[in-house]
């Protein structure tokens, strides 16, 4: 009977409170609450080609690119060559590849194809290749227009003939500039946005 009262019973607390000490204990003691941990995911882009960190083989393919609209268009730079020495004496090293390019009549077309299909639309190469390819294409396409305009407004003599000449000489001007400021921007990793042709090509490279 001794030993049912005793698991019967309830077992005598371990150690007692005074109500002083729990009304201390309330007041005083600061119960921390956990802290909650949040983690910050950051990306970071692997394939950032809007920045100027493009390698030397995308820089070189890209300068090599801009020179495709000005041996198009050089035609339009026989009053500037023949009147201007230093420019002559710049343009001088390229007309080996001057001659190769315009030996037969299609290569322009041929290379417009080349350069659209197997680079600007190829997403292996990188979006700083494409841009640049695309705003030499851009610019060559332009050149439909004085051309268009000369066919309209032949004139050999007087005012037509001026005017002719200084639109010829405009456009190659244009072109020369073009051409030395995309390449030497690529060649420096740099990304060079021509006026007018800029936009255009943006709105081509995804």
């Amino acid at each position: 009977m001794a030993i049912s009262n005793l698991f019967l019973s309830s077992p005598p607390p371990l150690f007692t409170l005074s109500n002083k000490q729990i009304f201390k204990l309330g007041h005083h003691t600061n119960i921390t609450k956990p802290r909650r941990i949040s983690f910050t995911i950051v990306a970071k882009s692997q394939n950032n080609n809007n920045n100027n960190s493009a390698d030397y083989q995308d820089r070189l393919i890209s300068a090599v690119c801009y020179f495709y609209p000005f041996f198009d268009g050089i035609q339009y730079g026989k009053y500037v060559l023949t009147q201007f020495t230093p420019i002559r004496v710049l343009v001088q090293p390229l007309v080996p590849a001057i001659k190769v390019f315009k030996s037969f009549p299609f290569n322009g077309f041929l290379v417009f194809l080349t350069l659209y299909f197997v680079v600007v639309r190829n997403n292996n190469f990188s979006r700083y290749v494409r841009f640049n390819t695309m705003q030499a294409i851009v610019l060559d396409v332009l050149l439909i227009f004085p051309d268009l305009f000369e066919r309209t407004f032949n004139s050999r003599d007087g005012f037509g003939s001026d005017l002719m000449m200084s639109l010829d000489s405009t456009v190659f001007l244009f072109l020369l500039i073009c051409l030395i400021y995309g390449s030497s921007s690529c060649l420096l990793g740099q990304v060079p946005r021509l006026p007018i042709v800029a936009e255009a090509a943006d709105r081509q490279v995804l």
